[in-house]
C-alpha cells in the first residue's frame, strides 16, 4: 500500500451511509464505475472485477476454456497463485525458465511447447515487463492463448500498451501490496466479448440472474468471487492517485539507474529491461556476478534478492511440487486420465538457470512517497554496498543514509522460519 487517505476513508463512509454494500441494483454502481473507469484507462473493451488476484487468474483461465488434458506455460518465478489457478480448471502447469530481466523466457517458452500445450502465462513480475512482443508472436505461430497475469503490474505497460491489454485476456490484483489496493480485490481484462462473459460467470454464476439473461451465453456452476461496492469505491479513488504515483516511481527509477550505471565497472549491472519507459518501475534490479556478492550486498543495504522471497519461486509452491492440486482427491488434476500424458513430473532443480539468475539478482524498490533526499540516499547505499560486496571495501567503512519507509522484511522470505516469525 503506497497511498491511502482521506479520500478513500470518505467514499467508503458514503457507500455505508448509504446502505448499499451490494453491486448489484438501480443505477451505476461504485463497481460498475470502476470497471468502466479501469477499462478506459487499460484501453480494452471490458473489465469484471473480482475478490482477488488469485480469482482474477483462475476467472480468466476458465474463460479461455482451459481444462483437463491442456498444459499451461507459467515462469519459473511468479507468485505460486499463477501455479494454482492452472490447478482449479483442471490443466496442469508447466514450469519454465525465466531469463535475466527474471520474467518468462521466449526462449524457453519455444522449448517447452508440446502437443497439450494450450496458454502462455507470461507474468509482469515486481512491475517489470515481460518481452510482449515475442511471446505474443510465438503464440500466433503456435496457436497458443496468451493469459496476462499483471497482477504485480498495475499501472505499468510495455511500448505504450497497458499491461492487460495486450495478451487475450488478463489478470489484476488490488491486494495490499499492490500499486492499486483495496486491501483485497481483483480483475480481468479483455476486449474479447466473449471472454468477458465467461469470466463473468466464473466470477459469479449468478451474473445474468441480476443483469439479465443473454442468448447464447450459457451460464455454468462454480464459486462466487464478486466484489463489493466497498471494493468498487475505494478503487475509484485509488485509480485517480495510479497515474501520479507511477509517474513519481518512473522517475524515481531513471534517477537512480543514471546515478548508479558507473558503477558497472565494479560489476555492478542493471538487469535487462523490455520497455523501462512504460512498466511500473516498481524496483531497479542489478544482477550480480555471484549469488554470495547478491548477499553482501543486501547485509550493507537492506534490499531484496528475488531468489529470496518465499512463494514467489517455484522451489516453495508445496501443493505443486507435492500433486496436490485439489482438496478431494477425485478432483485432483494429477490423478485426471486426461492429464495422464500432461508434464507433471517437477523437481527443485528443474530449472537450475532461473534459480541461478534470480539469487544473483538485487531489488531495490521505489516508493512514490520518497522524497528527493531519500532517493538520493538509496543511490549512495547502492554504491556503498557494491563496493563492499565487489571492490573490497570493509563493511565497517559503511555509513548509510536514510531512505524512506522501505522494509525488506515484507518481501525476504528465505525460509518459512524466517517467513513465521517475520508475521
Amino acid at each position: 500500500m503506497y497511498v491511502v487517505g482521506e479520500e478513500e476513508i470518505e467514499a467508503l463512509a458514503q457507500v455505508i451511509r448509504s446502505g448499499k454494500l451490494f453491486r448489484y441494483g438501480e443505477g451505476e454502481s461504485e463497481c460498475d464505475r470502476f470497471e468502466r473507469r479501469y477499462a478506459e484507462y487499460l484501453g480494452v473493451d471490458h473489465t469484471a472485477l473480482t475478490v482477488s488476484g488469485t480469482y482474477a487468474l483462475s476467472a480468466a483461465m476458465i474463460a479461455v476454456g482451459l481444462g483437463p488434458g491442456d498444459e499451461v506455460l507459467i515462469p519459473a518465478h511468479t507468485y505460486m497463485a499463477t501455479a494454482t489457478a492452472v490447478l482449479t480448471t483442471g490443466a496442469i502447469p508447466v514450469i519454465v525458465d525465466v531469463d535475466e530481466s527474471i520474467t518468462i523466457s521466449p526462449e524457453a517458452i519455444e522449448a517447452a511447447i508440446g502437443p497439450r500445450t494450450k496458454a502462455i502465462v507470461p507474468v509482469h513480475i515486481w512491475g517489470a515487463a515481460c518481452d510482449m512482443n515475442a511471446i505474443m508472436e510465438i503464440a500466433e505461430r503456435r496457436g497458443l492463448t496468451v493469459i496476462e497475469d499483471a497482477c504485480q503490474g498495475v499501472g505499468g505497460g510495455y511500448e505504450g500498451k497497458m499491461f492487460g491489454s495486450i495478451g487475450h485476456i488478463g489478470a489484476f490484483s488490488f491486494n495490499y501490496f499492490k500499486n492499486m489496493t483495496s486491501g483485497e480485490g481483483g480483475g480481468i481484462s479483455t476486449s474479447d466479448e466473449e471472454l468477458a462473459k465467461r469470466a463473468r460467470c466464473a466470477i459469479d454464476p449468478c451474473h445474468f440472474y441480476w443483469t439479465g439473461r443473454e442468448d447464447g451465453m450459457k451460464p455454468f456452476a462454480g464459486n462466487g468471487g464478486r466484489a463489493s461496492e466497498l471494493q468498487g469505491a475505494m478503487l475509484n479513488v485509488q485509480l485517480d492517485r495510479l497515474g501520479g504515483m507511477i509517474a513519481k516511481m518512473r522517475a524515481q527509477k531513471k534517477k537512480i539507474v543514471a546515478a548508479t550505471s558507473r558503477l558497472d565497472n565494479l560489476g555492478l549491472k542493471l538487469s535487462p529491461t523490455h520497455s523501462p519507459d512504460h512498466d511500473c518501475s516498481a524496483h531497479v534490479m542489478y544482477l550480480m556476478p555471484t549469488a554470495e556478492q547478491a548477499q553482501t550486498f543486501v547485509k550493507v543495504f537492506p534490499a531484496v534478492i528475488a531468489g529470496k522471497t518465499g512463494r514467489h519461486t517455484y522451489t516453495e509452491w508445496d501443493q505443486v511440487l507435492m500433486g496436490i492440486g485439489a482438496a478431494h482427491p477425485a478432483m485432483n488434476p494429477y490423478n485426471h486420465p486426461d492429464n495422464a500424458e500432461c508434464r507433471t513430473e517437477y523437481s527443485k532443480d528443474m530449472c537450475a538457470r532461473s534459480l541461478d539468475i534470480l539469487n544473483r539478482t538485487v531489488m531495490v524498490p521505489t516508493s512514490p512517497t520518497d522524497t528527493d533526499a531519500e532517493t538520493d540516499g538509496i543511490i549512495h547505499n547502492i554504491e556503498m554496498a557494491a563496493r563492499v560486496a565487489l571492490d573490497g571495501m570493509s563493511a565497517d567503512d559503511v555509513e548509510l543514509r536514510p531512505t524512506g519507509s522501505f522494509d525488506p522484511q515484507k518481501f525476504d522470505m528465505s525460509t518459512k522460519d524466517e517467513t513465521a516469525e517475520a508475521t
